[in-house]
């Protein structure tokens, strides 16, 4: 397959990388000039907990797209979720037209959007349970070790023949599993970024930290259980991510067998290694956009819709809207959600 990454961040790079050093043909695509042209001057250098890895995928510019004549078979969009919909237009008249697909390889639920614009007879999903980061150009770091690595699903659930190619394909990355439940999965992921990502980004600490601090920690439970809560309400199964089941974190939420979920969260932490930060962390020390709207935000919009209260994501979307753009990341900013805790 000849595959277009569109977004050569943490997750593009790391896939990009490795895929290409796997012998596929892999082009990203960014407008990050810094990095695009390190990666056609030197090369990309991708660094897991057994090695670094100079791989050489193929890099261009946005604006260099218009040399691009040949189509690609595959457009995996891994952009921010804020980006989904231009990122997708972007590529339409660049992907096979009759078997061309387009992948969604992004956190928060942007199947149905990146879908409106290519099409959902030729729209799959990628759930990611990697996690990676881009510091500096030229440099991809995959920060964890966890198998499977992705799990691949089509929007209706079907089992096909283009799901299980991709599967085959990135296997070169990370163990790779087919789904039959693309929604279930999705909102599965939602609730551990939802009980990780803007508490990092506001507090400062890594992944590690904010399982293994007690307030953020408790927080956390509470953010989760009330996207458990808002999915089952919609008619969604969640299903157990990181050894942990919804139904254990809304119980835990309500102050049942909390030391089981906070035993398996504080064995995470130590799984993840010191140097782990979720994406919403790297944005907030980057002084980037953050995708809370896309996170915290969507479970408090779908609770709002269908009368599930979700007072703690419904105070986290606040206080990030309140800071800003440029703000530098401090426990006092969860002081406010710490004093809500039952």
């Amino acid at each position: 397959m000849r595959i277009g990454i569109m977004g050569a961040g943490g997750i593009g790079s790391v896939i990009g990388g490795l895929l290409s050093e796997g012998g596929h043909d892999i082009t990203l695509i960014d407008r990050w000039r810094e990095q695009i042209e390190k990666i056609k001057a030197d090369g990309l250098i991708v660094e897991t907990r057994t090695g670094e890895h100079l791989t050489h995928p193929k890099a261009i510019h946005i604006h260099e797209l218009q040399l691009e004549t040949e189509q690609f078979d595959a457009v995996f969009i891994a952009v921010k979720s804020y980006d989904t919909e231009w990122a997708t237009t972007t590529m339409l008249n660049h992907v096979d037209p009759e078997k061309g697909v387009f992948v969604n390889f992004q956190n928060g639920i942007n199947d149905e959007r990146m879908a409106a614009i290519a099409g959902v007879e030729r729209s799959l999903g990628c759930v990611i349970t990697i996690s990676a980061a881009v510091y500096e150009p030229g440099r991809a770091l995959r920060t964890d070790d966890k198998s499977p690595g992705f799990k691949i699903a089509e929007q209706d659930g079907a089992d096909t023949a283009r799901a299980r190619q991709l599967i085959e394909v990135m296997n070169s990355v990370e163990l790779t599993e087919f789904s039959d439940d693309l929604w279930g999965e999705r909102w599965s992921k939602l609730m551990i970024n939802c009980m990780n990502n803007a508490l990092s980004g506001l507090s400062g600490y890594g992944t590690a930290e904010v399982r293994t601090d007690n307030d953020a920690r408790r927080t956390g439970i509470q953010l989760g259980a009330e996207v458990a809560r808002v999915a089952g309400a919609l008619g969604i199964r969640l299903h157990t991510v990181i050894g942990i089941s919804p139904d254990a974190v809304i119980d835990a939420a309500e102050g049942h067998n909390l030391e089981e979920v906070e035993s398996t969260l504080l064995d995470s932490a130590r799984s993840a290694g010191t140097g782990g930060v979720p994406s919403f962390g790297q944005d907030v020390r980057k002084g980037r956009r953050t995708e809370i709207d896309y996170l915290n935000g969507y479970v408090s919009e779908k609770g709002r819709e269908i009368g599930v209260p979700t007072p703690f994501n419904d105070r986290i979307v606040d206080i990030v809207h309140d800071l800003g753009l440029d703000f530098t990341g401090d426990p006092k900013h969860i002081q406010p959600l710490v004093e809500m805790l039952p």
